[in-house]
């Protein structure tokens, strides 16, 4: 199984509609999570827009993959995409900025 961590940076202005958002996920888009194998998935934000996403998963690109073929994270991307920032025209799943584990306890 692979730990993945990635930021990513919500605007300052759209901070408290984004955890208004994310306390009521749609059902469908959290099956479509689980479904296509994304585990233990969490997302923390920083009072300055700092966005860190953490999962484990067994193939992250089959995981990214697997969302990109659903109805419902097409959706979900177009929704969320105005939140961010420096994404460059990509879906804010496209721009996440996967970190390199060097220390792990278990």
């Amino acid at each position: 199984m692979r730990r993945v961590c990635f930021l990513l940076k919500v605007r300052q202005d759209r901070i408290e509609e984004y955890r208004e958002r994310h306390a009521a996920v749609w059902p469908e888009m959290q099956a479509a999570l689980r479904d296509t194998g994304w585990r233990n998935y969490s997302l923390f934000l920083r009072d300055d827009g700092l966005l860190v996403g953490y999962l484990e998963t067994d193939d992250f690109d089959k995981a990214l993959e697997g969302m990109a073929r659903t109805e419902v994270n097409t959706r979900w991307q177009a929704e969320m995409a105005p939140f961010f920032e420096d994404l460059d025209g990509r879906a804010p799943d496209q721009g996440m900025l996967p970190l390199t584990e060097v220390f792990h306890l278990d």
